[in-house]
Protein backbone atom coordinates (compact mmCIF):
# COMPACT_ATOMS: atom_id res chain seq x y z
CA UNK A 1 0.00 0.00 0.00
CA UNK A 2 2.75 3.06 0.99
CA UNK A 3 4.79 1.96 -2.03
CA UNK A 4 1.68 1.92 -4.36
CA UNK A 5 -0.55 4.34 -3.26
CA UNK A 6 1.42 6.68 -0.80
CA UNK A 7 5.13 7.49 -2.27
CA UNK A 8 4.34 6.76 -6.07
CA UNK A 9 1.94 9.56 -5.25
CA UNK A 10 4.72 11.97 -3.83
CA UNK A 11 3.94 11.93 -0.48
CA UNK A 12 8.42 11.10 1.28
CA UNK A 13 8.21 11.92 4.85
CA UNK A 14 9.62 9.34 6.27
CA UNK A 15 8.17 10.02 9.69
CA UNK A 16 4.65 9.67 8.42
CA UNK A 17 4.82 6.38 6.49
CA UNK A 18 6.81 4.98 9.13
CA UNK A 19 3.16 6.04 11.14
CA UNK A 20 1.44 4.50 7.81
CA UNK A 21 3.15 1.19 8.50
CA UNK A 22 2.50 1.21 11.76
CA UNK A 23 -1.55 2.15 11.70
CA UNK A 24 -3.08 -0.84 10.52
CA UNK A 25 -5.76 0.09 8.74
CA UNK A 26 -8.10 -3.40 8.94
CA UNK A 27 -8.62 -2.93 12.62
CA UNK A 28 -10.92 0.36 11.74
CA UNK A 29 -12.76 -1.44 9.15
CA UNK A 30 -15.85 -3.84 9.59
CA UNK A 31 -14.86 -7.69 9.70
CA UNK A 32 -16.83 -7.96 6.59
CA UNK A 33 -14.51 -5.59 4.59
CA UNK A 34 -11.29 -6.37 6.31
CA UNK A 35 -9.83 -8.08 2.90
CA UNK A 36 -10.21 -5.08 0.69
CA UNK A 37 -8.58 -1.99 3.70
CA UNK A 38 -5.19 -1.64 2.28
CA UNK A 39 -6.75 -0.87 -1.69
CA UNK A 40 -6.71 2.23 -2.28
CA UNK A 41 -10.61 3.06 -1.94
CA UNK A 42 -13.02 4.44 0.73
CA UNK A 43 -14.95 1.26 2.54
CA UNK A 44 -17.98 1.73 4.30
CA UNK A 45 -18.29 1.69 8.12
CA UNK A 46 -21.83 2.24 9.07
CA UNK A 47 -24.28 5.14 9.27
CA UNK A 48 -23.37 5.82 5.91
CA UNK A 49 -20.37 7.16 6.75
CA UNK A 50 -16.92 5.65 4.67
CA UNK A 51 -13.27 5.40 5.83
CA UNK A 52 -11.33 7.33 3.21
CA UNK A 53 -8.65 5.62 1.18
CA UNK A 54 -5.72 5.43 2.39
CA UNK A 55 -3.97 7.93 -0.18
CA UNK A 56 -6.23 10.74 0.97
CA UNK A 57 -5.25 10.06 4.60
CA UNK A 58 -2.01 10.71 3.39
CA UNK A 59 -2.30 13.69 1.45
CA UNK A 60 -4.60 14.96 4.07
CA UNK A 61 -2.22 14.48 7.09
CA UNK A 62 0.59 15.69 4.95
CA UNK A 63 -0.99 18.72 4.32
CA UNK A 64 -0.93 19.54 7.89
CA UNK A 65 3.71 19.79 8.01
CA UNK A 66 2.95 18.46 11.40
CA UNK A 67 6.29 18.72 13.44
CA UNK A 68 5.38 16.77 16.56
CA UNK A 69 4.23 19.68 18.78
CA UNK A 70 0.68 20.27 17.36
CA UNK A 71 -2.60 20.09 18.86
CA UNK A 72 -5.34 18.51 16.63
CA UNK A 73 -9.15 19.03 16.85
CA UNK A 74 -10.72 16.70 13.96
CA UNK A 75 -14.21 16.68 13.23
CA UNK A 76 -15.77 13.43 12.29
CA UNK A 77 -13.87 10.82 13.46
CA UNK A 78 -15.61 8.11 11.35
CA UNK A 79 -13.70 5.17 12.07
CA UNK A 80 -11.33 6.25 13.98
CA UNK A 81 -7.94 5.48 11.39
CA UNK A 82 -7.37 9.33 10.29
CA UNK A 83 -7.42 9.76 14.29
CA UNK A 84 -5.06 7.23 15.12
CA UNK A 85 -2.27 8.22 12.36
CA UNK A 86 -2.83 11.61 14.05
CA UNK A 87 -2.31 10.36 17.68
CA UNK A 88 1.08 9.85 16.14
CA UNK A 89 2.41 12.62 14.78
CA UNK A 90 0.91 15.34 16.90
CA UNK A 91 1.37 16.11 20.47
CA UNK A 92 -2.73 16.12 21.58
CA UNK A 93 -5.59 15.11 19.11
CA UNK A 94 -9.20 15.61 20.37
CA UNK A 95 -11.81 13.89 17.89
CA UNK A 96 -15.80 14.11 17.87
CA UNK A 97 -18.17 12.67 16.09
CA UNK A 98 -21.85 12.91 15.64
CA UNK A 99 -22.84 9.35 15.08
CA UNK A 100 -22.39 7.05 18.02
CA UNK A 101 -20.52 4.21 17.08
CA UNK A 102 -22.59 0.79 16.71
CA UNK A 103 -21.29 -2.65 15.98
CA UNK A 104 -20.88 -3.65 12.33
Amino acid sequence: MIETQITSRGIKDERFLNVMMKVERHLFVPVSYQAFAYKDTPLPIGCGQTISQPYIVALMTELLHDKGNEKVFEIGTGSGYQTAILAELASQVWSIEEFAKRAP
